[in-house]
């Protein structure tokens, strides 16, 4: 089609890396690129930590759940909701700065849409990424770690690298399946799309030493249970209020 959807096509999460740094020229470069996503009102609520103290780097491997990864790569960032600028500015002018769910919405879209923007960069350079959502297994470590002040808040983590490996594309739904017209499909037009779709993923798992799993199974236990249940507890900590 075109050189960008090419690219795009070709998207793989690089978990192995060698010891190749990234140039500063190009973190600097896919950043700039990043911060060129849509962003609601200009609000622009993120910013972007890039780790590179080697103590802090094995603390985030223990957060994370043993992803060593985010030690061996070239590059590791932690990808922030920042509402201070926003703080700060009330605070100079006498105004309220009050956060509710759309507020929160808006802080984790702008950061999620930069982050993204900014891993195409990365790979259109020739760079393997992988984002790191292990890092909200104890995000009040990650605070302290960075001594991150109460309004930037900890949302993922990005690793950035030249590729050790390169692993088996995995299959995304049809486009069929997630694209629909004046509404969305039935139920049992739902269920046997994603009955579908284990076929389509059969040689992926195999692939991978994985030969029997299938997709409606794996999301069957992923959802069995909440996932880090804690998190509510902690963005309230930090201001954000569900109203």
């Amino acid at each position: 089609m075109n050189d960008v959807i090419d690219l795009m096509l070709d998207h793989r999460s690089i978990r192995a890396y060698t010891d190749e740094p990234v140039p500063d020229t190009d973190i600097r470069a896919a950043v700039a690129a990043g911060q060129k996503a849509s962003t609601s009102s200009n609000i622009q609520t993120y910013s972007l930590v890039r780790v590179t103290d080697v103590t802090m780097r094995e603390a985030f491997i223990d957060i994370s759940g043993g992803q060593e990864k985010v030690r061996d790569c070239g590059v590791f960032f932690v990808v922030c909701a920042d509402m201070r600028r926003h703080r700060l500015l009330a605070e100079r002018c006498g105004c309220g700065c009050e956060e509710n769910v759309e507020s929160f919405l808006l802080s984790v879209i702008d950061a999620s849409l930069f982050a993204q923007n900014m891993a195409l960069a990365f790979e259109s350079m020739g760079w393997g990424t992988c984002f790191i959502g292990g890092i909200r297994n104890d995000l009040n470590a990650v605070q302290a770690l960075l001594l991150l002040p109460p309004s930037v808040t900890p949302l993922f983590g990005m690793t950035v690298g030249r590729a050790a490996e390169d692993p088996w594309p995995r299959p995304r739904f049809p486009v069929d399946t997630i694209m629909h017209e004046d509404g969305v499909a039935s139920d049992d037009v739902v269920l046997a799309q994603c009955d579908a779709y284990d076929d389509l993923m059969k040689d992926y798992y195999q692939q991978r030493g994985a030969s029997g799993r299938t997709w409606c199974g794996q999301m069957e236990r992923f959802y069995e249970q909440p996932k880090r249940a804690h998190l509510r507890a902690f963005f309230e900590s930090k201001g954000v209020r569900w109203r």
